[in-house]
């Protein structure tokens, strides 16, 4: 069995000319005030970036989704003589000036626009996933599909601090270029009684006019894995994504998610071949329901008002 250890294990090399990879973390925040996204990205090693575009190589990003306001988003570049970075396959250990992030923890400090971003973050979880693995193409990894943040965020006059006061998940993704669309969505569920469910669903374009589908749910502590997939509708404009579909031992799903208007971000991603940039949409306050249908039981609803994160670029085929 895979640990969050292995799942976070560096992929990229100095020597790599055109590579993204990215460490990040969705966490919505217990008290309901909003939601953090932290990334921490490599871009084309071996070519010290994009230098043409001045996109920087070594890059740290927080993005603060709060629930009465617009989505901001913070981005500190670096060269790459600044990096600290564990070998291929190694352990994780990022580290550039006062960011870093391990498996099980991370930090950063970025100020712009006469604001100050900071945090000081641990997570543990209890599930992990693979979600796509293609090789030197690419993959998408869950090392902490449920996790809980402890630790403390400072924003602005904003401070946020102490033990589980976030959920969400950390993930890994890394890939030779970014695909020409994808849909993405995570979801934490938490129950009355205590427990956790967590749903993953992933759709991105592949060659031959093949389409890579997948949801992964853990619910009552047993991962299902549902490829069956049929998308019944995706706007990137409203932000509303529907999939039903169902898995080998007979068991269905519906999954609704929906990102308001109001705290969907668009930013620009770079490509990796430096000819640009495109625009990815982001809402890390989404609502969701998923419905479970097991074989010999009462159908199941999960729901959650803002526990999910959806992400769209590009258009489906």
């Amino acid at each position: 069995m895979q640990t969050s250890s292995d799942l976070n294990a560096v992929y990229s090399s100095a020597t790599m000319n055109r590579r993204y990879e990215v460490w990040f973390l969705r966490l919505a925040l217990a008290d309901g005030s909003g939601a953090w996204w932290f990334r921490y990205l490599l871009m084309n090693l071996g070519r010290a970036g994009c230098e043409q575009l001045q996109i920087a190589p070594v890059q740290v990003w927080a993005t603060w989704f709060p629930k009465d306001g617009q989505p901001e988003t913070f981005i500190q570049g670096f060269s790459k003589n600044d990096l600290t970075l564990s070998g291929k396959n190694a352990q994780l250990n990022f580290r550039v000036a006062q960011n870093f992030i391990t498996s099980d923890a991370c930090a950063g400090h970025i100020r712009m626009r006469e604001l100050d971003v900071s945090w000081n973050l641990t997570y543990r979880s209890h599930f992990s996933a693979v979600i796509s693995n293609k090789g030197w193409i690419g993959f998408s990894k869950t090392p902490h599909s449920d996790a809980v943040f402890s630790g403390l965020i400072r924003f602005d006059k904003k401070q946020w601090e102490g033990k589980a006061f976030g959920t969400g998940l950390q993930g890994h993704n890394c890939g030779f270029r970014h695909r020409h669309f994808w849909t993405w969505s995570h979801v934490y569920f938490s129950s009355p009684d205590g427990s956790v469910s967590t749903v993953e669903a992933l759709f991105y374009e592949m060659p031959f006019s093949l389409t890579f589908r997948k949801v992964v749910v853990w619910y009552e502590g047993r991962k299902r894995i549902f490829k069956k997939l049929r998308q019944l509708r995706r706007d990137d404009q409203s932000m509303v994504w529907e999939v039903a579909g169902s898995d080998r031992g007979g068991a269905s799903l519906e999954m609704l998610i929906e990102g308001p208007s109001s705290s969907t971000h668009r930013l620009p991603y770079s490509k990796t071949d430096c000819s640009g940039s495109f625009e990815v949409a982001n809402n890390s306050l989404s609502r969701a329901t998923v419905r479970l249908r097991i074989p010999g039981r009462e159908p199941v609803e999960l729901s959650t008002d803002f526990g999910a994160v959806l992400e769209m670029t590009g258009k489906t085929r």
